[in-house]
């Protein structure tokens, strides 16, 4: 049995982020990071299209935490601590410049998810924080003030653990915990795509509409953003962000459910009465009238929803045809019927329960010396950066704690 000050468990983000911050706060200690796969930080590497998008713009605590379904609360207390703004001075004061989007988004100037990985594997091995690869953990226990950690090959005994597993597609992905009475919320998918198998809208597969709404019939959140169609259906950050806030339900639903598409973005209906008022004023086709930046054939095909003829010019409209318009344009109906996941860059909303931790230490309140951080926790957040900066944030708190 070999004893360590703090194991870490899973070499992803939040895992080596925290183990980076307690071998800053206690520099003499020993400390492990125990990944099961070969490789660390594999999910940094193929984020973004592997661009890795590090964080988001929004630093400000009760802004910044609205982006997470599960965890807003939990999270808005967390950022004061450590928020957006404080992982792009820690990458800048590391030397690794960054690059802002118009959307908020932070990537690496480089615009290579292998920056931050170098970066924080340099920062491991000059803290002289050990990184076992190929190294699953089967338990942790806790034996008298200590916890113990078995591997297939090795039994640990450390004086606190910082569990960083990242999220599971199944609650049997906590069996590790099973001696551990904590309450885990059981995982579902989050931030996936809508199918539509029986919609005729995938011919146009490929077309953006870069303003969009995205609302599940009957249910009062939305997401907002680009909507991408694809030849299964509909995706784009304004799905995903549905898809995250309403994970739960739609689970429930066995992912069948009515959606409303927006294609104005943010537009009501007053406000598109007016323009199509202005439709009616003109002597040219209405096919040639696209409102609100809408793609010619993505147009056409709503002209067809709304059945306004092809020939029709914008004086040829009735009151019929401009109900339906508006019908079409701001409450267009489609029929989702199953999702699709990105495999390698799962999302679940579930984990550890946030009322078994501290939110100033992450360390479980019934638990001394066990700690935990990232998406192993409730916690999940929309497209944007946030995921990784939830790991950030959480990661540097149980780092700077993990030996108080």
């Amino acid at each position: 049995m070999e004893n360590v000050d703090v194991i870490v468990v899973g070499g992803g983000a939040a895992g080596c982020f925290a183990a980076i911050q307690a071998a800053s706060e206690f520099p003499n200690a020993s400390i492990k990071i125990l990944e099961r796969g070969k490789q660390p930080l594999s999910k940094v590497k193929i984020s973004g299209g592997g661009r890795c998008n590090v964080t988001n713009v929004l630093s400000e605590p009760s802004e910044l935490s609205k982006n997470y379904p599960r965890g807003e609360r939990f999270l808005k207390k967390a950022f004061y601590t450590f928020s957006s703004n404080h992982m792009v001075s820690w990458l800048e004061n590391k030397k690794v410049p960054l690059k802002l989007y118009e959307d908020g988004c932070y990537f690496p100037l480089s615009n290579d998810s292998q920056t931050i990985i170098d970066l924080f594997l340099h920062e491991l091995k000059r803290k002289k924080v050990n990184l076992l690869c190929n190294s699953r953990v089967d338990s942790i226990t806790k034996e008298n003030e200590n916890w113990i950690v078995k591997t297939e090959n090795k039994i640990y005994r450390a004086k606190s653990v910082i569990v960083t597993t990242g999220g599971q597609p199944k609650i049997s992905g906590f069996d590790l915990l099973g001696d551990i009475d904590l309450k885990i919320v059981p995982p579902v998918p989050s931030l996936f795509t809508f199918n539509m198998p029986d919609e005729e809208i995938k011919v146009l597969m490929g077309i953006v509409k870069e303003k969009a709404l995205v609302k599940i019939v009957g249910e009062k959140w939305s997401g907002d953003g680009p909507l991408l169609i694809t030849h299964w259906g509909m995706s784009g950050p304004a799905v995903l962000k549905t898809s995250a806030f309403g994970a739960r339900v739609l689970s429930e639903k066995a992912y069948e459910s009515s959606v409303s598409i927006n294609w104005t973005g943010q537009i009501d209906f007053e406000e598109v009465s007016q323009h199509i008022n202005e439709l009616k004023k003109s002597n040219k086709l209405v096919s040639n009238l696209p409102l609100y930046e809408i793609k010619q054939r993505l147009w056409d095909f709503l002209l067809l929803r709304a059945e306004i003829p092809s020939h029709f010019r914008g004086s040829d409209l009735t009151n019929k045809h401009c109900n339906k318009l508006k019908e079409t344009l701001v409450n267009d109906i489609y029929q989702m019927k199953g999702k699709t996941t990105f495999k390698e860059e799962f999302v679940s909303a579930g984990g550890i329960d946030l009322s078994e931790i501290d939110v100033k230490t992450m360390q479980a309140k019934r638990f001394p010396g066990l700690y935990f951080a990232g998406e192993v926790l409730d916690i999940d957040g929309i497209t944007g950066g946030f995921n990784f900066q939830a790991a950030w944030t959480t990661g540097f708190i149980a780092g700077t704690n993990c030996l108080k």
